[in-house]
C-alpha cells in the first residue's frame, strides 16, 4: 500500500498487527536490522511511569541550546501525531514522516508491527536521516520489552517507578521496577531517579554490571528560594533557575537530566548557560500547565494515582479560588477509584464526559465510579468537549477549572479552546 497522506498511514500502521500492545523485542529487532538502523551518535534512553516526557523535553531543550542537533522520540501525542518526532524540539512534518513511514514499511517485509513499533522504527530512521547529533528516546511502556529498548543507549534514565499497567508490567513497584530496569545495559551509566527504587531495580544493575546512580545517593539537589543546585560527584551545576515546567516534583526531573548529562559530558559537554537556558525555556503542554486568563485553568494529562498525587500537590500551591472544578475522564483500564480517593476533597464540582475509543468508557459509567467513592456534585455530559464547556458556562472569574485523568481528555480540551477561540 502507498499511502498518500498521514491520516492514510497512520489508519494503515493500525491494521498491521491483531494488537495494539504486543511487548516484545523479536519483531522490531529483525526490521532494525534489515534496516540497519544503528545509531552512532549518543542514545539517552528514559523511562518511568511518570515524569519520562518531561525528562526528554528538559534534556532535548538544554542540547539543543547547547549548539547540538537534537532528535526526540516521545508518546503518546496530544493533538497531532507529528509531535511524537521532532528535530530541536520542533514536530517534524507530514511529508517526512510519510518517508519514514515508506522506509519502514519497505525494510519490514512480512513482519507485522504494532502501531508503535512502526512509528519507533520510523522516527529512528528519520533521526538517521537527518544526522542529528544525540537522540532522546521517550520508552512507551514499561522497558524491557518495549520497542525502543530495541536500541542501544549510552545512558538509561528510570524517572519514577509507580503503579501504572500492571496487566503487563506487574501487580507491584518490585515487578514494574524490574520492568523498567530492562532498559539498563552492561558497562553503561544507569540513573534512577525515584526517591524509593525498587530493589529489583537495584540489583539488576549490579547482576547485569550497569554502573547505577541514585537520587540522594550518588546525585541531589539543594533548592533555594528561587534556584537550586546540582551535584553528581565532581560535577556541580550552581544557581540554576527553577525549570519553566510547573510543579514542584520538576526539580527531580530536572535532575534526572542533568544527571544523564553529567554522565555523558565527556561525549556531549553542556556550558552552564546552555543548562539555564534550557530549564527557562522549555516548553511541555499539558503537564500541570497554567493557562493565562479567568478563570484559571490547568490542563494536566496525569492518568495514575502517582501522577494524581502530584497534581493535587501542585494544587494546593495555587492561589485561592472560590470553587474549584474538575473536567475529568478516564480510560476503563486505568485505576479511577484510587485517583478519586486522591482527589475526592480538591473539588467542589465534577464534570465528566465519555472517551469513545478502544478501552474508553461512557460519563454515565464513570460518574457511577466516582460516586461510589464518596464523589458528590458530579454532572454527567456526552463528550469531554461538552464537559468543558459545561464546566466554563459556570465558573466565575475566580474559580479553577482542572482537565485530568488521561492524554485523550486533554487533547480534547485543547481542541475545544481552538473552536472557541
Amino acid at each position: 500500500m502507498q499511502a498518500r497522506t498521514l491520516p492514510e498511514w497512520l489508519s494503515y500502521l493500525e491494521t498491521l498487527h491483531g494488537k495494539t500492545i504486543d511487548l516484545g523485542l523479536e519483531r522490531v529487532g529483525r526490521v532494525r536490522d534489515a534496516m540497519a538502523l544503528k545509531p552512532a551518535c549518543p542514545v539517552i534512553m528514559i523511562g518511568g511511569t511518570n515524569g519520562k516526557g518531561s525528562v526528554s523535553a528538559m534534556l532535548s531543550t538544554m542540547l539543543n541550546r547547547a549548539g547540538y542537533k537534537v532528535g526526540t522520540y516521545t508518546s503518546p501525542h496530544i493533538l497531532h501525531y507529528n509531535e511524537r518526532v521532532a528535530i530541536d524540539m520542533r514536530p517534524v512534518d507530514d511529508d517526512a514522516l510519510i518517508a519514514a513511514f515508506c522506509a519502514v514499511e519497505a525494510g519490514r517485509g512480512e513482519v507485522p508491527l504494532s502501531y508503535f513499533e512502526f512509528g519507533t522504527l520510523a522516527a529512528v530512521w528519520h533521526f538517521l536521516q537527518s544526522d542529528v547529533d544525540v537522540m532522546v528516546l521517550e520508552v512507551g511502556l514499561g522497558g524491557r520489552l518495549d520497542a525502543v529498548n530495541a536500541f542501544e543507549p549510552d545512558v538509561s534514565v528510570v524517572v519514577s517507578v509507580d503503579l501504572d499497567h500492571q496487566d503487563y508490567l506487574g501487580p507491584d513497584r518490585e515487578s514494574i521496577g524490574y520492568e523498567k530496569a530492562g532498559i539498563f545495559r552492561s558497562g553503561r551509566p544507569a540513573v534512577c531517579a525515584d526517591p524509593h527504587p525498587p530493589q529489583r531495580l537495584i540489583d539488576h544493575a549490579a547482576a547485569i554490571g550497569a554502573p547505577l546512580y541514585l537520587l540522594g545517593r550518588d546525585f541531589g539537589n539543594v533548592r533555594l528560594e528561587q534556584q537550586w543546585s546540582f551535584h553528581l560527584g565532581e560535577r556541580q551545576w550552581h544557581a540554576l533557575p527553577l525549570p519553566a515546567l510547573r510543579g514542584a516534583y520538576q526539580i527531580g526531573n530536572a535532575s534526572a537530566a542533568l544527571a544523564a548529562l553529567a554522565l555523558l559530558f565527556e561525549r556531549l559537554p553542556v556550558d552552564l548557560g546552555a543548562i539555564k537556558r534550557g530549564l527557562l525555556e522549555v516548553d511541555w503542554p499539558g503537564r500541570f500547565q497554567v493557562l493565562p486568563g479567568r478563570p484559571q485553568v490547568v490542563l494536566d494529562v496525569g492518568h495514575n494515582p502517582h501522577a494524581v498525587r502530584a497534581l493535587v500537590a501542585n494544587l494546593r500551591q495555587l492561589p485561592f479560588a472560590e470553587n474549584r472544578y474538575a473536567v475529568f475522564s478516564m480510560l476503563a483500564d486505568k485505576d479511577l477509584e484510587a485517583v478519586a480517593d486522591l482527589a475526592v476533597t480538591e473539588f467542589d464540582g465534577w464534570f465528566v464526559g465519555g472517551l469513545d475509543m478502544p478501552r474508553g468508557q461512557s460519563g454515565a459509567r464513570i460518574a457511577e465510579r466516582l460516586r461510589a467513592q464518596g464523589v458528590k456534585n458530579v454532572h454527567v455530559l456526552g463528550t469531554v468537549s461538552d464537559a468543558w464547556k459545561s464546566a466554563l458556562s459556570v465558573a466565575a472569574e475566580n474559580d479553577r477549572i482542572v482537565v485530568f485523568g488521561s492524554f485523550h481528555t486533554v487533547a480534547e480540551v485543547m481542541s475545544a479552546r481552538q473552536t472557541l477561540t
